[in-house]
């Protein structure tokens, strides 16, 4: 954790833990960023947003990292992933 004018700032993505783990995270979320950056008809505000100031490297750790901390906190609560309380991307406008 770290902290800056205030604000808090979460970390990067560690190299402690299981390497496959953070290597298929990390896969996944290139994955997506291609398939948004190909013309996608659904977008993530903050992952555009992400994407329009860092390099398309650096984003798909950023979001492989925000990824493992949401399955981290459906694993230890014990919930189940729900599309309908997840913040829905927005459709592309024509």
């Amino acid at each position: 954790n770290h902290s800056t004018a205030g604000r808090n700032r979460l970390g990067v993505i560690t190299r402690a833990g299981d390497e496959m783990l953070r290597s298929v995270l990390v896969a996944g979320a290139t994955a997506l960023i291609q398939h948004m950056r190909r013309g996608s008809k659904r977008i993530w505000p903050w992952l555009q947003a992400l994407i329009a100031r860092k390099a398309p490297k650096l984003a798909a750790v950023a979001l492989a990292n925000k990824l493992a901390r949401i399955a981290w906190k459906l694993m230890v609560s014990g919930e189940h992933y729900s599309p309908i309380d997840a913040i829905r991307p927005e459709p592309v406008q024509p």
